[in-house]
């Protein structure tokens, strides 16, 4: 009993802050988009107007639908690219060589050194992109000649191909994380049987990455989403203090990204559930 005492003791901690920090804001920001806020030197008002302005950010903007369209195709991009780079990287990581903690420090050091005002600052710079490869006339040429519902994504991922792998650190460390939990006896038996080096990583090193590569995955999706220079989290920044839009149409817009993100994270995880599970049997 009084360890269970302890065990509620420390949950209750959590549930106090989420309650507090986040659960509330939630439901006040709910609240905010179902109304017409405007905030006046004597507090707020809020003028009820039910669904008004979800309607207006899926029916009557343009820019938000676009941005929203383009977040999509951009992630389902961005995805796949961070997660194989991880893998290669965590595999090269794994091996046996010296300085191999250096290493480990430089690939994660991105995750330390890129908070919101370096991120933003070196984006501004030009840091964290390489415009002038789309510029190549054979890029360019390439580029042209697509549909131009594929030719934008191609496009950014060759662009901001440097802030994706950016975004590399954390599951580089959670990939070798579990490449260090395999057996390495499963690898000797394997060797035994006649099994090639490429054999192994299909069999053995692969299905055994199937939840840190689904962890990875919804990790770069969350931290996309929320990511300072994401166009979609901007405009929505943009228009809570905007003549045209205010606190409960921003509100509403972060809704219905909040939905977005979650459709997103659920095409995902089936999807890589469903292939790595036909991989593992």
């Amino acid at each position: 009993m009084r360890e269970a005492l302890h065990g509620y003791a420390f949950v209750a901690l959590w549930v106090i802050g989420f309650t507090v920090f986040t659960l509330a804001p939630l439901i006040q920001t709910f609240n905010y988009s179902l109304n017409r806020v405007v905030v006046t030197v004597t507090g707020v008002t809020l003028t009820f107007v039910g669904w008004t302005n979800y309607t207006r950010a899926l029916a009557t903007d343009p820019v938000f639908g676009e941005l929203l369209i383009g977040y999509a195709i951009e992630t389902l991009v961005a995805v796949p690219i961070v997660l194989i780079f991880s893998l290669i990287i965590a595999l090269f990581l794994n091996l046996r060589f010296r300085l191999k903690g250096m290493f480990r420090t430089i690939f994660f050091l991105p995750v330390v050194i890129t908070s919101g005002p370096v991120i933003k600052e070196l984006t501004e710079q030009g840091a964290a992109s390489a415009p002038g490869i789309a510029n190549v006339p054979a890029v360019a040429e390439f580029l042209a000649q697509l549909p131009i519902a594929v030719r934008n994504p191609v496009e950014y991922l060759l662009v901001s191909f440097i802030l994706i792998l950016w975004f590399s650190g954390v599951q580089i460390l959670i990939y070798l994380a579990s490449l260090q939990k395999v057996d390495q006896a499963i690898y000797e038996a394997a060797a035994i049987d006649g099994a090639s080096a490429w054999e192994s990583f299909w069999k053995i090193t692969l299905p055994s990455l199937t939840t840190a590569t689904v962890v990875n995955a919804v990790y770069t999706i969350v931290t996309l989403s929320h990511f300072s220079e994401n166009k979609v989290v901007r405009y929505i920044y943009g228009q809570t203090y905007a003549l045209q839009g205010g606190i409960g149409y921003a509100s509403a817009m972060s809704f219905i990204f909040f939905a977005v993100m979650a459709i997103l994270l659920l095409i995902v995880y089936l999807f890589l559930t469903r292939l790595l599970g036909k991989e593992s049997s």
